[in-house]
């Protein structure tokens, strides 16, 4: 069973996320903010990231780039979902160092696909 960890500060969108993963079978544990993101990342074992962009105390963007600098992370498939997207937001975001940026509101079904196709290809 793959563990995904998620980052949202917004706690109805996070319940939503974990729950349609943890129905697709996946092991989650959610957190509030990218600070949050990156403290529980350092500890590894997580197969994919999903944050979202605007949190407090530290954007998506910033736990992105932290992330890639770890060992246990600079490898882990990384998925931004967002509400903003802007093309230069998006482009943001890639730079980053994200895999994928996925745009709210978002089709479960779809943001499952994109997990598998992303856990699929890092197995590789």
């Amino acid at each position: 069973m793959a563990r995904i960890l998620v980052a949202e500060d917004e706690p109805d969108i996070r319940h939503l996320i974990a729950l349609t993963l943890e129905f697709n079978g996946f092991d989650v544990v959610s957190v509030n903010d990218g600070f949050e993101a990156i403290e529980a990342a350092k500890v590894g074992g997580f197969d994919l990231i999903v944050l979202d962009v605007r949190m407090p105390r530290t954007s998506g963007y910033d736990a992105c780039r932290q992330l890639r600098k770890f060992a246990v992370t600079k490898n882990t498939p990384i998925v931004f979902l967002s509400a903003k997207g802007q093309e230069s937001e998006v482009e943001t975001g890639l730079d980053a160092g994200a895999d994928e940026y996925i745009l709210k509101p978002f089709a479960p079904n779809d943001l499952v696909e994109r997990i598998n196709y992303y856990l699929a290809k890092s197995k590789k």
